[in-house]
């Protein structure tokens, strides 16, 4: 089996508008969550979200073509140029042909769907634009990033709710591994803050609603959490086969070494007690990875800030972890900083993952004043980053529908 290497990164965040601010942000415990802007929160029961700030696409794309995508293809293209440039990868004409685009999108271009509704109320349907279908299905990120490349292998779209990133990096791993691709641009893009995505996620009561204090709104694993907060923004991962990435003299971050992915079968919502499909997720990724429990040194939790899926997943890294999981396992959740990117979730945190493991920085998990019960002797880097020397880091997104999904990363 083919090995894979990680040699370029990138994001979009509400933590910074590239890498090296986004992780100076994450790692100094800087939210980046505050007042939505996006829209006229005046009659919405959540106004706050991490939102992109300050960010342009038009410094990426052409201004005549910035309609024909919506917001979250903007994000991955401007954290796909990120990560191309940084791995310094220039195939030639042949070796495009076998390298892939595979995007994770949970629920695409929200921002120009609403438009074009309103639009068609007030308007009627010759006021439509051309460009509205391309502009917010899923596959067009990762289409229009093969485009702007010439990218020619697998292009599509993983799709499964906030484990969407983490599957297309999974898949587009296996993918290398196995021969059909030697190289693949994957991550995740999302760009939900809109009257619609706010609106729906508040009446499942899914949200935060402590919009008096918006950076502290997001409190994984504490006992006085209410709900998570929306985030928007893209990470991308430039992953190339070992051998070809030694060889061109690749700066060659990480490994990918190991991947699982599981369905709890349970319900539509709520994970299956215990974490029951986390702890398989978890299992499938270190027997992978053909790792212990114990030498995996962090990990990068989906933690989310709700009741009960902060619960389920402490419980599933109790169980699979053993005594690794208070006797040195350091566990923390970004999303506490970053908010809860969904579809682009799995691909944002897996870049911070993959910095923790070159920085030996651990992210804290900022605003955890009184941890749940249950998180009893786990070390959640509460409220300031720690400094650990790492060899392999794990990454955990679960969604929706039963969906989870781990990823693992070693050093070289």
């Amino acid at each position: 089996m083919r090995r894979v290497v990680v040699t370029g990164i990138g994001t979009v965040s509400p933590c910074g508008l590239d890498v090296a601010t986004t992780w100076q942000n994450i790692q100094a415990g800087r939210s980046g969550i505050g007042a939505i802007t996006h829209f006229d929160t005046t009659d919405y029961s959540v106004k706050i979200a991490g939102e992109t700030k300050g960010f342009d696409p038009e410094k990426f794309i052409e201004k005549k073509r910035v309609k024909e995508g919506d917001s979250f293809i903007h994000y991955a293209i401007a954290a796909a140029d990120e990560a191309v440039k940084m791995s310094g990868f220039e195939p030639n004409d042949e070796q495009k042909e076998m390298v892939g685009t595979i995007i994770g999108v949970g629920l695409g271009g929200l921002p120009v769907l609403e438009k074009m509704g309103r639009t068609l109320e007030s308007k009627g349907p010759k006021r439509i634009s051309p460009y509205f279908i391309p502009a917010v299905i899923s596959n067009l990120a990762p289409g229009q990033l093969s485009m702007r490349f010439g990218y020619k292998g697998s292009s599509f779209t993983t799709t499964s709710a906030c484990a969407s990133g983490a599957h297309a990096l999974g898949e587009a791993t296996r993918a290398i591994r196995l021969g059909d691709l030697d190289a693949c641009l994957t991550g995740g893009a999302e760009a939900c803050v809109t009257g619609l995505g706010i609106a729906g996620f508040a009446q499942m009561r899914a949200l935060s609603t402590r919009n008096d204090a918006p950076e502290k709104a997001s409190r994984p694993w504490d006992t006085d959490r209410d709900g998570f907060v929306m985030g928007e923004g893209a990470g991308m991962i430039l992953l190339e086969e070992y051998e070809a990435a030694k060889k061109r003299g690749a700066p060659i971050l990480a490994e990918v070494v190991g991947y699982g992915t599981t369905a709890d079968a349970y319900h539509m919502t709520s994970p299956a007690p215990e974490g029951e499909g986390a702890q398989r997720s978890m299992r499938m990724a270190l027997k992978n990875a053909g790792l212990s429990p114990d030498q995996v040194g962090y990990v990068n939790a989906h933690a989310t800030s709700t009741g009960v899926g902060d619960i389920n997943e402490i419980l599933a890294m109790r169980a699979v972890f053993g005594a690794h999981a208070t006797g040195g396992l350091a566990v923390s959740s970004t999303k506490s900083m970053t908010g809860h990117l969904l579809g682009a979730a799995g691909a944002l945190e897996s870049v911070l993952s993959i910095k923790a493991l070159l920085t030996g920085i651990l992210p804290p998990t900022i605003n955890l004043d009184q941890p749940i019960a249950e998180a009893q002797g786990f070390n959640l880097v509460a409220h300031s980053a720690q400094e650990k020397g790492l060899r392999a880091v794990m990454n955990n997104s679960f969604g929706f529908g039963g969906t989870n999904a781990t990823v693992i990363f070693s050093k070289i």
